[in-house]
């Protein structure tokens, strides 16, 4: 290996794991945020906790943030030569995964806030942002730290399935079987 090639395969691991840390200042601002939201006042009581769709955010920005610890320490630590494709793999699985987790629980956030601020006539549904001002300001705020988390997990997905793809060569392919057609065959 060339120093030019080790310089950019250590530039590329240095920008790929502050890719993985950025993810969890906005996991964690978005949950305490969220946590800590709730409001009292003459119309009754009413927090996070009462609303299924806020309850997800939680767990789900919680998730997200233990994964983006998690694999920034492992990303951090140069491999083995055999261990490399399967981190690249599981990078690549739970890249994915958990990007649609976050982009779920930020839509159905906004989902919920765009109800609460407009209500629905057809289901005779107020708007509770009316009475609870409060809850609805903060629960918007943690919703928009919630979809910068989705940006940065799309960043992150769009890296792995790059450096899965661009490393590593597709697998071989079976000799041509009857009728001529190749078959991809995945190691034993």
């Amino acid at each position: 290996m060339e120093v030019a090639e080790l310089g950019d395969a250590n530039g590329a691991r240095t920008a790929e794991t502050l890719l993985r840390v950025v993810p969890i200042g906005f996991c964690l601002a978005a949950l305490v945020l969220m946590i800590k939201n709730s409001e009292k006042n003459d119309f009754g009581e009413v927090s996070y906790s009462n609303i299924g769709g806020f309850k997800y955010l939680v767990y789900a920005n919680g998730l997200c943030a233990a994964y983006s610890l998690l694999s920034a320490f492992f990303t951090a630590r140069p491999g083995s030569s055999p261990s490399v494709r399967r981190r690249a793999w599981t990078f690549f699985f739970f890249d994915q995964v958990l990007t649609y987790v976050i982009l779920a629980a930020g839509t159905v956030g906004a989902e919920i806030l765009y109800l609460a601020y407009h209500g629905d006539a057809k289901v005779t549904w107020s708007q509770a942002c009316d009475s609870f001002g409060g809850v609805c300001h903060k629960a918007t705020a943690s919703v928009g730290i919630t979809f910068g988390s989705v940006a940065c997990y799309a960043a992150l997905s769009l890296f792995s399935s790059y450096r899965l793809f661009s490393t590593f060569d597709p697998p071989a392919a079976s000799d041509a079987g009857a009728g001529g057609i190749e078959v991809a065959a995945f190691p034993r």
